[in-house]
């Protein structure tokens, strides 16, 4: 049975991951500057789950650490979206970071399906139930259901990433993958200036 523990606001200093942790975020919608942070998942590869709610303390010192330690690689699912918010709300980076959904797109050519649901259940043999996606994260007190949604986010991570860097190796794409989860972090400051919709590498211009 996974153990989930739940603080408020920060990790408790003793709180240590070696090498990796697996992360994921809960907000209150999709806009990272409108929609408010409320839950940071954490994973270490034994499968422990640690899960920080938020109200409106985002001082967070051991988390921050942990989230700017550069000995420490985050595993994340679509980082694109949970680095963005992490930054405009804990005002740091994380990185190094992995992030699966992008290592999923370069080597599963073969299939249109990269969400978490489908690389657990393709790659893991598990089916995840993602009903809570859409709920409440903003309450007080989250329901058992939000909990296990919530820790199920991040359980798999270590696991998938090790199938994948097995196709990235296979497939001859381990590089191009480590120079997209380094670009990952220009691709965010765009984000988070405006640019979340613009392709400014396409040569289409618009006509008036």
């Amino acid at each position: 049975m996974t153990r989930i523990s739940v603080y408020n606001d920060d990790l408790p200093g003793d709180v240590l991951f070696k090498e990796s942790v697996a992360i994921d975020t809960e907000a209150m919608g999709l806009i990272n500057h409108r929609d408010r942070l409320c839950v940071v998942q954490l994973c270490d590869k034994k499968g422990n789950v640690h899960l920080v709610k938020f109200k409106d303390d985002y001082s967070s010192p051991n988390l921050k650490r942990l989230l700017e330690d550069q000995n420490i690689v985050k595993i994340f699912h679509f980082a694109r979206f949970d680095i963005a918010i992490l930054r405009y709300y804990l005002k740091v980076w994380a990185f190094p970071c992995y992030c699966t959904k992008i290592a999923s797109r370069l080597v599963r050519t073969y299939t249109d399906n990269h969400g978490l649901k489908e690389l657990c259940n393709e790659l893991l043999g598990v089916r995840l139930n993602k009903q809570q996606q859409s709920s409440d994260w903003g309450k007080d007190e989250l329901t058992e259901d939000q909990l296990n949604y919530a820790a199920n986010d991040v359980l798999y991570l270590h696991k998938i990433k090790d199938r994948l860097d097995s196709m990235l190796e296979r497939e001859n794409r381990k590089k191009l993958a480590l120079d997209c989860f380094e670009f990952l972090k220009t691709r965010i400051e765009l984000d988070l200036l405006g640019w979340e919709n613009v392709d400014i590498f396409s040569h289409q211009t618009k006509t008036i």
